[in-house]
């Protein structure tokens, strides 16, 4: 259910009605706009959730029930597009980001490295994964600690935000001295153990589609986070598992408009892992973001053939350039722009 306040109604007036829903037993929670104010109404009671208790106190305009089940994250809560800052660059307006790097960090000099051909290409965060969960267990699982020291460092000589992903509760208080995006992988994305974990940190979240998951159930995932009350969730679409194996899953572009009209919250689309071979990465991207995503997360390696893991869909950084570039040429065909790097402070600053 939500509480919509007229709109010249007063802020004691708002405190008024968000501590008797908090009288009631339920959690109040409050999305203010430049022309609304919205209290969702969520949890369980023993007192009865009544439209009546709330549209007869002063300053309601109306109470509405939302039949979905995802209710934080339901547009009908929060009307206005959600804006997500990672460390200066800003997710969810018009400008898209583009967000590259390797799937796996595999050392100092490496991820270094790619960080610089990352921003010099145009991209504006970089990802890399320091714990890396495997099929296999003999595959390369990541270095762990020193991975994210050395993301870290790659960060303090470019400037780039760095995405890195979390497997378990237990990696939070490491990572979150690192990372400045949460990123929840696919086959953890109805672990609601660690995503009720991600909802109690204040860092953004980059929740990945489940390679079975409808998108009601992503959004479900995305609800137990922002329950927590940590409202800087971002929504990948990396394709799909289906019957089809010429690619590594099947990218459903239709998941992009779906979800910008069901939630407020920003839009990613994975293009790397929908095709898992290079090749297509490009036009799956171009796609994309003329569907309406906000930002694409691209795998970049710096030698693709000798890559630890996933180098079959990594772009090299001249490819990833040109991607970039033929973003930029769409992004103006939708009315849009692209995000570029911001430069890299000097010592003196």
């Amino acid at each position: 259910m939500i509480v919509v306040m007229k709109h010249d109604a007063a802020d004691q007036t708002i405190r008024d009605v968000v501590s008797r829903i908090e009288s009631d037993g339920y959690q109040a929670h409050l999305s203010q706009g430049a022309a609304y104010t919205i209290i969702g109404v969520v949890g369980e009671s023993p007192t009865p959730l009544r439209q009546e208790n709330y549209s007869s106190m002063e300053g309601v305009e109306k109470v509405v029930r939302i039949s979905e089940s995802y209710k934080l994250a339901n547009r009908t809560f929060h009307p206005a597009d959600t804006k997500i800052n990672i460390g200066g660059v800003i997710i969810g307006d018009n400008p898209i980001a583009i967000i590259g790097g390797p799937c796996s960090v595999e050392s100092r000099e490496q991820i270094i490295e790619t960080a610089w051909a990352v921003k010099e290409a145009g991209g504006v965060a970089l990802r890399g994964g320091a714990y890396k969960p495997r099929t296999s267990p003999y595959s390369f699982q990541g270095h762990a600690e020193n991975g994210l020291k050395w993301l870290a460092e790659a960060r303090e000589q470019t400037g780039l935000p760095i995405v890195t992903e979390v497997m378990d509760a237990a990696q939070l208080p490491i990572i979150t001295q690192y990372a400045d995006v949460l990123q929840v992988g696919a086959r953890n994305m109805q672990n609601f153990t660690l995503l009720s974990a991600v909802g109690q940190t204040e860092l953004p979240v980059l929740l990945k589609r489940g390679m079975s998951a409808t998108i009601k159930e992503m959004l479900m995932s995305a609800e137990y986070i922002l329950a927590q009350g940590n409202r800087n969730v971002m929504m990948c679409e990396r394709g799909i598992r289906t019957f089809e194996t010429e690619t590594r899953n099947t990218s459903d572009i239709n998941a992009i408009p779906v979800l910008k009209e069901k939630t407020h919250l920003p839009v990613v689309f994975d293009p790397s892992h929908a095709t898992g071979k290079w090749e297509y990465v490009e036009a799956l991207a171009l796609a994309g973001i003329a569907a309406g995503a906000d930002a694409l997360i691209i795998e970049v390696h710096l030698n693709p053939e000798q890559a630890m893991s996933d180098g079959r869909q990594s772009l090299t950084p001249k490819k990833f350039q040109q991607l970039v570039e033929r973003v930029q040429r769409i992004a103006e065909a939708v009315n849009r722009t692209v995000l570029t790097p911001a430069p890299v402070p000097t010592s003196g600053d």
